[in-house]
């Protein structure tokens, strides 16, 4: 678990790369830091655009997997998700409508079932964020994205599937792999 002190330093960290980076001024991590970001553990950083009483998704990339310490991982991803190529740019004028959202990952660990359908029993909607895996092909989403969507158990492997550019039907075949995670979660 991470203190609510180091998440919220994530946060603003997160905002002073995406300013520095839009700035064009060097990205400096400042020395003093919550010494618990340096435990290795997948981050996502989502970053919306508030519009009055709304919020527009403008960027969400990640490292799924424990391989860098929370402190560089929120750096690689703050930027990662400032160039996510499926929203429009972000500009200095944006900053003040930003915010961010940051999810630090538990270690994914593989669902195993007998039968497919079981996977439809195994998943929780808001609890648990999923990666299906089937030769190179991977997809993943966050916990929040069904509940946002509004989906169901079976609507989110379908989708999770799509995401990865597998068929909806993937998450039944036996080549696959599905995989669940937790997320603690700071705005």
């Amino acid at each position: 678990m991470i203190s609510k002190h180091a998440g919220n330093f994530m946060v603003q960290l997160v905002k002073d790369v995406i300013a520095a980076e839009l700035r064009e001024e060097m990205i400096v991590i400042p020395p003093e830091y919550p010494k618990e970001l340096d435990q290795k553990a997948g981050i996502f950083v989502t970053l919306y655009k508030k519009m009055g009483s709304y919020r527009n998704l403008n960027g969400c990339i990640g490292l799924p997997y424990p391989d860098k310490p929370l402190i560089d991982g929120c750096v690689q991803a703050a930027l990662s998700a400032l160039r996510d190529d499926r929203f429009s740019s972000l500009t200095l004028a944006d900053l003040e409508k930003l915010e961010v959202e940051i999810s630090v990952l538990s270690l994914p660990e593989r669902i195993i079932v007998k039968k497919p359908e079981e996977y439809l029993n195994k998943v929780t909607i808001g609890r648990d964020g999923l990666i299906i895996k089937k030769g190179i092909m991977s997809g993943l989403f966050l916990p929040q994205v069904p509940v946002e969507q509004s989906w169901n158990t079976l609507q989110y492997l379908e989708n999770l599937c799509e995401k990865a550019g597998l068929n909806k039907t993937t998450w039944k075949d036996p080549a696959a792999e599905l995989y669940k995670f937790l997320t603690q979660t700071f705005t």
